[in-house]
C-alpha cells in the first residue's frame, strides 16, 4: 500500500498556506499518521510513504499535466473538484489543475486502485474518463463513508468542535464530546454513533457501554445494529454513550499523544499549526517591538436574538433594540435601520452582533454592540441583517473560517481601529455568504449569509 502525502495538491487547493508551512505540515502528517497506524498494530514495513513533490515536478509528469489540460474542459475540472477543492467566488487556476494531478497520480504511483472518501467520487469519475485519453489504464476506486461531524453536520477542519484531532488532550476530548449533537433516540447525523460504527467496531468487533449499576450496569455489544436500535429506543442514554466513547477514544489516542511528547515532535506540531490568534504584544518603550496581529479572532461576534425593537425617542432614523446574546441580561443596541427594515421584521429574529466594541452613546442612548448587516453597492441602497444558520442559539460564537481558535479582545480600543481594518475585507460572496478575505463567517451549524445582496459589503 502506498500512502501519498499530497503536498503539491495542498498548495494548489486555493493556496491555504504558504509553501514553507506546507513543508512543515507534510512532516507533521507523516509522523502523526505513522503514530496512528502503529497504535492499532499496522506494520509500517508493509507500507510505502511518498510525497507528491518527489515525482510531480519531474519533466515527464509536467508534460502529462500539459497534455491533460489540452483535452480537459474547464467545466469538467471544476465539477470534479466541487466537493474537494475549496470553493470561492473567484477560483484560482490552481484549483482547476487539482483533479488532473490526482488522476495522473494513479499512473505515476503505478497503483491498482485509489482509496478515498465518498467526497472524492467526482474526481474518481474524472480519472476514469480522462486517463485513457493519454493512453493510461483506468484504475479501481474504493470509497469510505464520511463520518458526520460532532456538531451534527459535515465534519470540517475549520469548525473546531466538529472533529477530534489526533493530538487533542483528554480535556479537549471530554469538552468536545460533551457539546456533541446526540439527541435521545436520534440516529441521524449523529457523529458519536457514526464514530462507533466506522472506527471503534471495526477495530475491536465490540463496544462496551459503561454505566452505573442503577441504570443497568455495563453492557457489551457485539453488533453495531443492536446498539443503534437500543439508542433509537432510548435504552442507551446519550450521556452514557458519550462517556463510553470518551474512554475508548482516549485509549486509541494515548499512544499517539505519548509519541508526540518528545520535544522535537512538540516543536514540529506547533510550527506546522501555529495559533493565528497569538499576536505578540508590543512592549512599551521598545523601538523594534512587533505590531499586534489584526486577525478576525479578535472580534467577539455572536448570534443574538432581538427581544424588542422600538424607535429611538430622539432620532427618527434609529431603532433601539434589546438583544439576547447569551448573557444574564440582554444588551441595548442602537441601529440606523429604520429606513431599511420594518420593525416587525426585526422582532424575534436572529442577528449577528459585534459585542466587543467600546459602548458609546447615540443620541443619549448607550449602544452596547453593532448589528452586522449586508449592504448593496449600488443605488438605491439596500440593507439586510446577516442571517445565522437555522437552529442557532443566542450567544453562539460566530468566527471566520481558519480563525476559530483564540480569545477575542475584551474591548476593541477605538484608536487601534482593529474592527475598521478587518471590516475593509468584509464582503458578501456571489452565493450570499458573509466572508472576510474569501473565508466564510461560520457558526458550529454552518455559514452566515444574507437574503439576496450578492457582492455586497458588510457593516
Amino acid at each position: 500500500v502506498t500512502i501519498l502525502f499530497a503536498d503539491l495538491h495542498a498548495y494548489l487547493d486555493n493556496m491555504k498556506a504558504p509553501w514553507e508551512l506546507l513543508e512543515l505540515r507534510t512532516r507533521y502528517y507523516e509522523n502523526v499518521i505513522k503514530a496512528m497506524l502503529e497504535s492499532i498494530g499496522v506494520p509500517l514495513d508493509k507500507l510505502k510513504f511518498i510525497r507528491g513533490t518527489d515525482y510531480q515536478l519531474s519533466r515527464e509528469y509536467t508534460l502529462d499535466v500539459y497534455r491533460l489540460s489540452s483535452v480537459v474542459t474547464q467545466h469538467d475540472s471544476k465539477k470534479a473538484g466541487a466537493e474537494v477543492v475549496k470553493q470561492v467566488e473567484h477560483p484560482l487556476l490552481s484549483g482547476l489543475l487539482y483533479p488532473g494531478l490526482q488522476a495522473l497520480d494513479e499512473e505515476y504511483l503505478k497503483v491498482d486502485a485509489q482509496f478515498g472518501g465518498v467526497d472524492q467520487r467526482k474526481i474518481f469519475t474524472f480519472a476514469e474518463k480522462y486517463l485513457p485519453s493519454l493512453g493510461y489504464a483506468k484504475r479501481i476506486h474504493l470509497m469510505n463513508p464520511m463520518v458526520p461531524g460532532l456538531t451534527g453536520g459535515k465534519m470540517s477542519a475549520s469548525v473546531e468542535d466538529s472533529k477530534i484531532d489526533l493530538l487533542d488532550s483528554k480535556e479537549d476530548v471530554k469538552k468536545k464530546l460533551k457539546k456533541a449533537f446526540c439527541e435521545p433516540g436520534n440516529v441521524e447525523n449523529n457523529g458519536v454513533l457514526s464514530f462507533i460504527k466506522h472506527v471503534l467496531f471495526p477495530l475491536k468487533s465490540e463496544f462496551v457501554i459503561l454505566r452505573e449499576e442503577k441504570w443497568g450496569g455495563n453492557k457489551t455489544y457485539t453488533a453495531y445494529e443492536v446498539l443503534e436500535k437500543d439508542f433509537a429506543d432510548q435504552v442507551v442514554h446519550p450521556g452514557d454513550l458519550k462517556n463510553s466513547v470518551e474512554v475508548a477514544l482516549n485509549k486509541l489516542l494515548d499512544p499517539i499523544r505519548e509519541k508526540f511528547n518528545s520535544p522535537e515532535l512538540k516543536k514540529l506540531a506547533n510550527a506546522a499549526y501555529p495559533n493565528p490568534s497569538k499576536a505578540k504584544p508590543a512592549e512599551k518603550g521598545t523601538k523594534n517591538s512587533e505590531p499586534e496581529s489584526v486577525v478576525p479572532s479578535r472580534l467577539d461576534i455572536r448570534v443574538g436574538k432581538v427581544i424588542s425593537v422600538k424607535k429611538h425617542p430622539d432620532a427618527d432614523s434609529l431603532y433601539v433594540e434589546e438583544i439576547d446574546v447569551g448573557e444574564p441580561e440582554p444588551r441595548t443596541v442602537v441601529s440606523g435601520l429604520v429606513q431599511f427594515i420594518p420593525k416587525e421584521q426585526l422582532q424575534d429574529r436572529l442577528v449577528v452582533l459585534l459585542c466587543n466594541l467600546k459602548p458609546q452613546k447615540m443620541r443619549g442612548v448607550e449602544s452596547q454592540g453593532m448589528v452586522l448587516c449586508a449592504s448593496s453597492t449600488g443605488e438605491p441602497r439596500q440593507v439586510e441583517p446577516l442571517d445565522p444558520p437555522a437552529g442557532c442559539c443566542a450567544g453562539e460564537r460566530v468566527y471566520v473560517e481558519g480563525y476559530e481558535g483564540g480569545e477575542p479582545d475584551d474591548e476593541l480600543k477605538p484608536k487601534k481601529k482593529v474592527f475598521e481594518k478587518l471590516q475593509a475585507d468584509f464582503h458578501v460572496s456571489e452565493d450570499c455568504v458573509a466572508q472576510w478575505k474569501e473565508r466564510n463567517f461560520l457558526t458550529k451549524l454552518g455559514r452566515v449569509s444574507c437574503k439576496s445582496l450578492k457582492g455586497g459589503t458588510i457593516s
